[in-house]
């Protein structure tokens, strides 16, 4: 592969996952307030009381959900898409 196929190919790749964009910051921060806030407390009731799944499952998908929402706002305050 020459070095003008892989610049094509990398400029193809940035510009369809481009989280520089207006439209990527928002929902980053909107899916990050959502696992923060709603994933230990929403997700866990409904796994316990609809699907009726096991207490300790629901509680550890939850706190897993916390874990990955608060490791999404650190990510985005690093790079500053958050200030």
């Amino acid at each position: 592969m020459s070095e003008e196929q892989r610049k094509s190919k990398s400029r193809k790749i940035s510009t369809r996952l481009d989280f520089s964009s207006r439209f990527w910051k928002t929902f980053l921060v909107v899916l990050a307030a959502f696992l923060t806030f709603a994933g230990p407390t929403y997700v866990p009731y409904a796994l316990i009381n609809i699907l009726e799944m096991n207490y300790f499952i629901s509680m550890g998908l939850g706190f897993a959900l916390l874990m990955f929402g608060l490791l999404l706002v650190w990510y985005l305050i690093k790079n500053k898409v958050i200030s």
